[in-house]
């Protein structure tokens, strides 16, 4: 008896089972309408949603910690639980507690993780949700990177620095890789990404290559282009594997894996990326140069964007296409508007062909895929100029847009196949009934008029019965307990027939059920079931037939995403100002009237932004000294010139007068601090890091942006390394680097007179008595003040401070002569400051105190000593 009592119940025993297959994930076990968990897995769910957390016996040894939500509430927690950083199973009832006499049958539906989520509360509508898998080998590594709510699939590989490019441009939810590599991972990529490590087995070249052709039901992979990528090929495998461990096996939207060409991109190192602020900042609330740019009408153009401006192309032929494309967007306002108009009516078609895909659509989104197929239908024909009933807009054919409209595919028979099949409006659950359309099968009708039919003719019998037995208050019923009834009040009992059976006595009336109504009953009980059974067997039908059209929608949805992002780049050209650049193969930037795409954004309402010329030649002006003083707009300089390359080769229009820009293949910036205090290297390791990293890569098309080398270590030091920088940049034999170097060392200034390529410009001041204007204007020649003390009055520095400043800068002034070194300067003055503050005075308790402290001999002077020493100096001076 009492080892009996030391046993956990049923349903306990059945829930240890289920959660030791998921360690570490947080398991949510579906009981009844509840979604419960237990002993740690409640402590955290009820500290990260906010729930009650009580106790339940386990048996009666012992007691477990618990805490629920109803199961409808999924969608509300859930994505908490996500975002919290929580793997969560979700574990459902797979049969029906009506058909079983022992215990609900439950398994693991889903293991949803930060990577693997499809659920639209958890994704991000503009950013896409990958999934990174990496393999490390030596000194290479694959990478894959998969969007399971998109589709997309990428792979690559390289040294570390080219996949840490690829991870920050990509910023996956989540990174997995093998647990034997964890110190790897750290040391390379930081602690800025949630992982999770996986066992050692499924990372082998045939598992990898296996389970690739088995999904795509392909012999090799040569059609992909991937075949000689074996370390990709790992990285994809193991991501694919993932998906499969984690109960995605419908995944059939996963239709082709491509590879990341590096040699089709501009480079971007991944200084460039954080320092460029281009999707994010490290500054809270900074505008980025996608808040500038997005105004696009879809969710699809909005991630695509997201990916040109992290990837911008280095081919011409493409880059004047999509500026072509532009142009004539912004010829054609009427062609633009409506264009605008019908891809609003997409929607997001990328995450809802994945969603049927995953056989997870409901009914409403598969009737927004008949809008969308419908809407491109008219985006079809506007692109091929052709004109049509719904579309009036007739304009002379662009040879790009017609490209995209002859690719377009309406996909007629699936729109009339959802439209035959599903009611117009049908609701979101399928349980609710009434989604499927009338006559499209015979059954589901019969059905649906004994159901809905039925309960009229209960009306009919209530009626029937009431004139029968001289009862008007007599009512047809229904409860779950006994099911239909009629109800009579006690006044009218005695004119009851005797075949009517009695059921319930209340306060003022009786319930009775006849043969009659029991049958009806059934009848429409039964029918409600059937009409759900069927309902669902047609909808998940109609599902499974839309699958095989997942490639053409997918490839819809590509196109107008890339129509949706050129489209956005003719409204924020119009709507900012900007102008068309001259694309070539020359080797020059030649900027007129250039201005930062973000700064004037943010500028006081009433401010023109102060736009700038920039001149780089191989020729004449490879490399341009910027002196002048810090806020004076050096910095903003420097990113506006990578921003308005940067913008050009991703075929967008630039903020300038004119732009002649001579294709540029990798663009380098060493901009700003950007410590890793974190990780044990200082401001000036870092700085140095960087920049070996600039100069180690460089090539003829580079243009490199340097912003005040050095700073990190002592001004001989920072002097040093700025001007050997310069040289080494100036008689590269190869690599004639375009570059713009600020610097605040204006001993660079002598660099012009001895290198034919090295030219001098600053950004101008104007001096008012004691005040200065920056009139944050580029012009020829050095600059010999960096005016720091103004800088630090702005800051608002203690007038005090601000005046002690002026005065030894004076004095540094006044003694530095000739050549004489600064540290000698220093000293002469600090001996004088000295001397002012604490003996100028002719007080003779001061002299006494001098006196007293000259006669000390602190080597000998014991702590006891000093303290008393200490009390008399005080004593002396408070008499």
């Amino acid at each position: 008896m009492g080892k009996s009592a030391t046993k956990e119940t049923p349903l306990m025993q059945q829930y240890n089972q289920i959660k030791a297959k998921y360690p570490g994930a947080l398991l949510l076990f579906r009981v009844g309408d509840f979604y419960e968990t237990f002993g740690e897995d409640a402590v955290k769910a009820a500290g990260i949603l906010g729930i009650v957390l009580t106790k339940r016996a386990n048996g009666s040894a012992s007691h477990i910690e618990l805490a629920g939500f109803p199961h409808h509430s999924l969608e509300t927690y859930l994505p908490k639980l996500v975002r919290a950083g929580q793997r969560v199973a979700i574990c459902d009832q797979l049969e029906d507690p009506k058909m079983t006499k022992t215990i609900v049958k439950r398994g693991v539906t889903e293991l949803v993780t930060p990577g693997v989520a499809v659920s639209d509360n958890i994704l991000q509508q503009k950013s896409n949700n990958y999934l990174a898998s990496l393999y490390f080998e030596k000194n290479s590594l694959g990478i894959a990177l998969i969007d399971i709510s998109t589709g997309e699939f990428l792979t690559a590989q390289g040294n570390a620095d080219y996949i840490d490019k690829l991870l920050q441009s990509f910023s996956p939810s989540e990174v997995i890789y093998p647990k034997s590599c964890k110190r790897d991972f750290f040391e390379k990529f930081g602690d800025r990404y949630y992982t999770y490590t996986l066992d050692e087995w499924p990372y082998s070249g045939d598992y990898a290559y296996e389970t690739l052709t088995k999904h795509f039901g392909v012999k090799s992979l040569k059609g992909f282009g991937i075949e000689k990528l074996g370390l990709g090929i790992v990285a994809a495998g193991v991501a694919l594997h993932y998906l499969n461990e984690t109960e995605h096996r419908n995944l059939q939207h996963i239709s082709a894996i491509s590879r990341i060409e590096e040699d089709r991109y501009l480079w971007l190192d991944r200084f460039s990326i954080r320092n460029l602020e281009l999707v994010s900042s490290s500054n809270d609330n900074a505008m980025t140069l996608v808040d500038v740019l997005d105004h696009t009408c879809s969710p699809m153009g909005a991630r695509l964007l997201r990916r040109w401006i992290v990837m911008p192309l280095k081919e011409l032929k493409p880059i004047n296409d999509r500026l072509n494309v532009v142009q004539h967007l912004i010829d054609h306002e009427e062609l633009r508007n409506e264009l605008q108009s019908c891809i609003r009516q997409v929607g997001d078609l990328e995450r809802l062909i994945s969603k049927i895909g995953l056989q997870k659509a409901n009914p409403r989104e598969v009737c927004q895929l008949r809008k969308a197929l419908q809407a491109i239908s008219n985006i079809r024909t506007l692109c091929l100029g052709t004109g049509s009933d719904d579309t009036k807009v007739i304009t002379k054919p662009n040879d790009a847009l017609m490209a995209i409209g002859n690719q377009l595919n309406p996909c007629e028979y699936i729109c009339e196949k959802i439209g035959n099949e599903l009611n117009a409006e049908p609701p979101v659950q399928l349980v609710k009934g009434g989604v499927m359309a009338e006559g499209i099968h015979e059954e589901l009708d019969r059905l649906r008029k004994i159901a809905f039919g039925g309960k009229g003719y209960l009306l009919e019998i209530q009626k029937r019965e009431a004139e029968l037995t001289g009862i008007p208050s007599l009512k047809v019923a229904f409860n779950n307990v006994f099911g239909y009834y009629l109800e009579v009040t006690h006044s009218h009992r005695d004119k009851v027939p005797t075949d009517w059976i009695r059921k319930q006595t209340l306060v003022n009336a009786e319930r009775y059920i006849t043969p009659e109504l029991k049958e009806y009953e059934e009848q429409i009980l039964g029918a409600e079931e059937k009409i759900l059974a069927l309902e669902t067997q047609l909808y998940n039908d109609l599902l499974y037939s839309l699958t095989e059209y997942i490639k053409p929608i997918q490839l819809n949805a590509q196109l107008i995403a890339r129509l949706d992002v050129l489209l956005n780049f003719a409204t924020v050209s119009i709507k900012n100002y900007y102008v068309k650049p001259q694309m070539n193969d020359s080797l020059l930037i030649d900027i007129k009237g250039g201005r930062h795409p973000v700064i004037e954004k943010n500028l006081p309402v009433g401010e023109e932004y102060i736009t700038n010329d920039v001149y780089l030649d191989s020729d004449s002006q490879q490399i341009i000294i910027i002196t002048g003083p810090n806020m004076a707009g050096k910095s903003a300089l420097l990113r506006q010139t990578g921003l308005i390359v940067l913008l050009a080769q991703m075929g967008c229009f630039v903020p300038a007068k004119h732009a002649q820009i001579g294709l540029v293949d990798k663009i380098f910036t060493r901009v700003g601090a950007s410590d890793n205090l974190s990780s044990g290297e200082s401001t000036f390791m870092v700085e140095m890091n960087e920049t070996a990293s600039i100069l180690n890569n460089l090539s003829n098309r580079s243009l490199i942006l340097l912003d005040e080398i050095g700073r990190g270590t002592s001004t001989y030091d920072g002097i040093s390394i700025a001007w050997a920088i310069s040289e080494y940049l100036h008689n590269h034999p190869t690599a004639k680097a375009k570059t713009l170097f600020a610097t605040h060392y204006h001993e660079l200034n002598e660099l012009t007179n001895m290198f034919g390529r090295i030219k001098n410009f600053n950004v101008t001041v104007k001096e008012v008595g004691n005040q200065i204007i920056f009139l944050r204007k580029l012009v020829p020649g050095g600059s010999e003040h960096s005016f720091g003390i103004h800088v630090a009055k702005l800051a608002g520095m203690p007038a005090k401070v601000l005046a002690r400043a002026n005065e030894i800068l004076k004095k540094l002034e006044a003694e530095r002569t000739g050549g004489e070194d600064i540290k000698e300067s220093i000293k002469k003055v600090q001996k004088q400051a000295m001397q002012l503050q604490m003996f100028s005075i002719d007080d003779p308790i001061l002299v006494k105190i001098r006196d007293m402290l000259n006669n000390l001999d602190v080597n000998t002077l014991t702590p006891v000593e000093a303290l008393m020493k200490l009390d008399e100096i005080q004593r002396l001076i408070k008499s």
